[in-house]
């Protein structure tokens, strides 16, 4: 099997995965899964589509992760690799697209407007 590669992304985070057979390792950025996010809420969102295929000592995971906060970075790993797994075998993608794993969750920070000290918030207001 080749290396197979997709792309998640979640608010400023981008992951590039590439996934080949193996004994169920998963590389971000050099370091390890539990060296990358050290919360084991983290790790069960990344490792979430493999345990739902049951998948997960077959294949070798590796990423380049940029952008974003850790949260973002997990959720888009998440979505990068559900996309590789759909690329291996099209017939996982009712089942990850029924978890939601395959939905690009299109929120994003809203600009700062001018006048404003947010996006929405207002100065307080002064009736004298």
């Amino acid at each position: 099997m080749e290396v197979i590669n997709a792309i998640g992304r979640r608010k400023a985070a981008v992951a590039r995965v590439y996934v080949n057979e193996g004994k169920g390792n998963i590389t971000i950025n050099k370091r390890s899964l539990e060296e990358y996010f050290p919360l084991p809420t983290l790790q069960y969102i990344v490792k979430q589509p493999l345990e739902l295929l049951g998948v997960s000592g077959q294949y070798d995971i590796r990423v380049n992760l940029d952008g974003g906060g850790f949260n973002g970075q997990a959720e888009a790993l998440r979505l990068g690799i559900a996309r590789a797994l759909v690329e291996i075998n099209a017939e996982n993608k009712p089942q990850l697209r029924a978890a939601g794993f395959l939905t690009r969750d299109p929120r994003e920070v809203e600009r700062k407007k001018p006048g404003r000290p947010k996006a929405r918030k207002r100065f307080q207001f002064s009736k004298r």
